[in-house]
């Protein structure tokens, strides 16, 4: 039975075949005067279509930081990238790639993490946050002596701006989020 799986259980296979290998399609956005660096887990269907982070219209990423920062959401990549490094953020996701269907983090595997590196070396980032438990997972197990190594500091979880996270509402995010903004005042 084995053999018509190619030495592989009938469980490993289905896996392989339903899951799609993907490659992180962007750069990493920072500057010299990035301060904090957030880390997603793996671009999603819709950004990896658009081409550029967070750009499905349900997740909170865009809204949650600029309530946080107390200024307009901004709307265009090129705001965005302006909106970002104006502040002193970085972004950029842990896995470099991985197995995916769709764009449930559940479902990653064969997780490639990210080089950190670049960005260490580039900006003076003083704390990682990780936007959801897969984020910080992933931050946990492969680039965690990355991030002390350049910052002294491990990652902070936050919880994920996915509408996948239903058990966060808009205002509760804010709530956990303002670490972000207190780290940008503290750096």
């Amino acid at each position: 039975m084995a053999d018509k799986f190619g030495g592989i259980s009938f469980k490993t296979f289905k896996r392989r075949a339903m899951s799609e290998t993907q490659t992180h399609p962007f750069k990493p956005i920072f500057d010299k005067n990035s301060k904090i660096l957030i880390l997603g887990s793996f671009p999603s269907v819709v950004s990896r279509k658009f081409g550029f982070y967070y750009a499905n219209p349900q997740n909170r990423f865009w809204r949650v930081l600029a309530q946080i920062l107390n200024v307009p959401p901004p709307a265009s990549t090129e705001e965005k990238i302006k909106f970002l490094l104006a502040h002193g953020i970085a972004i950029y996701d842990t896995a470099i790639s991985c197995e995916i269907k769709g764009s449930s983090d559940a479902k990653m595997t064969a997780v490639v993490p990210a080089n950190l590196e670049p960005i260490f070396g580039g900006a003076p980032i003083a704390q990682v946050f990780a936007n959801g438990g897969k984020a910080h997972e992933i931050c946990e197990k492969y680039l965690k002596n990355q991030i002390l190594n350049a910052t002294g500091k491990g990652p902070v979880k936050l919880p994920s701006t996915s509408p996948a996270n239903a058990n966060f509402s808009f205002e509760r995010l804010v709530r956990e989020w303002k670490v972000v903004a207190e780290a940008l005042k503290d750096g």
